[in-house]
């Protein structure tokens, strides 16, 4: 089982050298393990992130990688327009990161506004996006995309309502994607990350959840992991060497989804 400290980082020089990716969430987590995995292997990365402050410090902290920042809310299509105009036309690579989770409610006590806002930054962001994204992807007769889902994209027992449902939509929109455009050229895939350790906010407010789930994710789940070892997965999909792999979602979950 890995643990935080069990696995070190080994990165493949020039493995994205010419290469432009956009990354969603890249000011905290695994968004930046997995801007930082590319720039750091070669590549552009315009990183898109709601928060100026976090962009900011990622820059300055790394003067000598590619980074080019896009501070805003990536739900609204004039960011999403910025964060494409920021890539100069040239577009490889997109991970859709950017994700929040819900409070495990189940859905007699979901809130309309918990649904909405869960559903706007996880599966509206990558809608639109993608939809940017893709033209310019289907000109060049390729590209690679790569969405987040989650454990609670492929079972129904690791969140509430509201992010669970969300999770399985990122799951829809990947392997439909992935049948539309396979033939010309582009790969869509997603990784569904297990325990991992940021600063997304899970609190199990819903003391029906907590009687219901509290003693199943009590036992299964495997211990959190570092974000870039969810990163490798990323980077992986997003990279050449997932030449052959188009419309797989990819649990990257110290076994967690074969319990």
């Amino acid at each position: 089982m890995n643990t935080e400290n069990s696995w070190q980082e080994q990165l493949t020089v020039g493995r994205f050298a010419s290469k432009t990716v956009i990354v969603t969430g890249a000011g905290s987590g695994i968004g930046q393990a997995t801007a930082l995995r590319i720039a750091k292997e070669g590549g552009k990365v315009i990183a898109a992130d709601i928060s100026v402050e976090r962009l900011d410090s990622l820059v300055a902290e790394h003067p000598d990688l590619d980074l080019v920042p896009v501070a805003g809310d990536i739900t609204n299509e004039d960011v999403v327009a910025q964060v494409v105009a920021a890539a100069g036309g040239t577009i490889h690579g997109l991970a859709n990161v950017a994700g929040i989770m819900d409070k495990f409610e189940p859905i007699h006590e979901v809130e309309d506004s918990t649904w909405e806002r869960v559903f706007n930054i996880n599966v509206n962001s990558i809608l639109r996006l993608s939809r940017a994204v893709v033209p310019v992807m289907l000109e060049a007769g390729s590209g690679s995309v790569v969405n987040i889902t989650s454990e609670a994209g492929i079972r129904g027992s690791a969140a509430g309502v509201a992010y669970t449902a969300s999770k399985h939509a990122v799951v829809g929109i990947t392997k439909n994607s992935a049948v539309m455009y396979g033939k010309s050229g582009l790969r869509f895939n997603a990784v569904a990350p297990g325990a991992t350790i940021t600063n997304i906010e899970a609190p199990m407010d819903s003391v029906h959840a907590q009687q219901v789930l509290g003693p199943i994710m009590g036992t299964i789940i495997p211990t959190p992991v570092a974000a870039n070892e969810l990163a490798a997965s990323i980077t992986f999909l997003l990279s050449d060497d997932g030449t052959n792999l188009n419309g797989v979602i990819l649990p990257s979950d110290g076994g967690w989804s074969a319990i």
